[in-house]
């Protein structure tokens, strides 16, 4: 029997909340022994962005800003501002999903990393311009490097799993053709 396009879809909404929950949960844990190092990609940034760029109606809009909101939350940083910031990062690539569609995977990676990035120096104006504490430029750097450099093992994990980008052939959340 065929699964039916609704129950793809709302297996892989509850999908990325689920994932979303594990990334945030490994966060929280205390699995550093103190010791200063490298810092560890935004794994929940990383996979929003890989999940909203396969799969955009899988990843609403709401379900980034409470994923987001809970993190921010949940980790003591400045309440809703990161959030805003990745609903109008997700926003920017569920708008462009579709040119980006046949794209080479390198160029994908460039674009996005360029999104990111912005994301990121936006994020870092806004609490420089409010006198609000925050890491070193150098640690801010280094933890957006982290991240784009592990944007392909994500997408690969990804499409391992099954979360393939769309093509034009493929039924929509209601079946309809895209």
């Amino acid at each position: 029997m065929a699964e039916s396009p609704l129950l793809r879809l709302w297996s892989a909404r509850i999908g990325y909340l689920l994932v979303a929950l594990v990334l945030m949960l490994i966060k929280l844990l205390p699995f550093s022994n103190g010791a200063a190092g490298f810092p560890a990609p935004d794994l929940l940034v990383l996979v929003t962005c890989v999940w909203v760029l396969r799969r955009p109606d899988a990843v609403p809009v709401l379900s980034v800003a409470g994923v987001f909101l809970l993190a921010d939350i949940l980790f003591s940083q400045p309440l809703g501002l990161w959030a805003a910031i990745m609903v109008g990062l997700t926003e920017f690539l569920r708008r462009r999903e579709v040119a980006w569609r046949d794209i080479a995977f390198p160029l994908e990676w460039a674009l996005v990393s360029v999104a990111i990035a912005a994301a990121t120096l936006g994020y870092a104006v806004i609490l420089a311009v409010f006198v609000v504490d925050q890491p070193g430029l150098g640690l801010t750097l280094l933890r957006l490097l982290a991240t784009l450099a592990c944007y392909p093992a994500v997408a690969l994990l990804a499409r391992a799993v099954g979360l393939r980008k769309s093509a034009p052939g493929d039924a929509d959340r209601i079946g309809a053709k895209a």
